[in-house]
């Protein structure tokens, strides 16, 4: 096809839509995952993304990340220990439980994020600027019906 679609013979227009949706989500997330290096050297997508959580809850346990994102604990114990090591991160004693530490962004991590935020909010204005408010309001709509599923097991898909 001319618009970059791909047919599969015998296949439905919906079966081809499913197919093109899972390619553009892929270059979407390959591109979102190159973009926040030069946003901020320090931060990865996934570091962006704990760190907005951790803004979001006003801190929480590490546990409670891995469970959230359904990440191996592993992987976000190894990111939480670069994040505490660029002083963007801090733990604290749970005051209702001090056996728990807590996460919580320290001022230069709330800093960095907002920076990192805005600039991101720059390139999707840039990137959308041209789309009409109607799109915009149907694409968003889509996203969030999209990610709202809460889908088996892990949730992802």
């Amino acid at each position: 096809m001319r618009d970059g679609t791909t047919v599969t013979p015998g296949g439905s227009a919906a079966d081809t839509a499913v197919e093109t949706i899972q390619r553009e989500m892929t270059v979407f997330a390959r591109r979102a995952r190159a973009s926040a290096g030069r946003m901020h050297p320090e931060l990865t997508l996934v570091s962006y993304t704990l760190l907005g959580h951790l803004e979001e809850r006003d801190g929480c346990r590490a546990t409670d990340l891995a469970a959230h994102y359904a990440l191996d604990k592993s992987t976000v114990s190894r990111q939480v220990a670069a994040l505490e090591r660029t002083g963007l991160v801090e733990r604290r004693v749970d005051p209702e439980d001090h056996r728990v530490q807590v996460l919580h962004l320290t001022e230069a991590g709330r800093r960095i994020l907002a920076q990192v935020t805005e600039s991101r909010r720059t390139a999707f204005r840039e990137r959308l600027a041209d789309w009409p408010e109607e799109d915009l309001t149907r694409f968003a709509a889509y996203l969030e019906r999209y990610n709202a599923w809460p889908g088996p097991g892990t949730g992802e898909g």
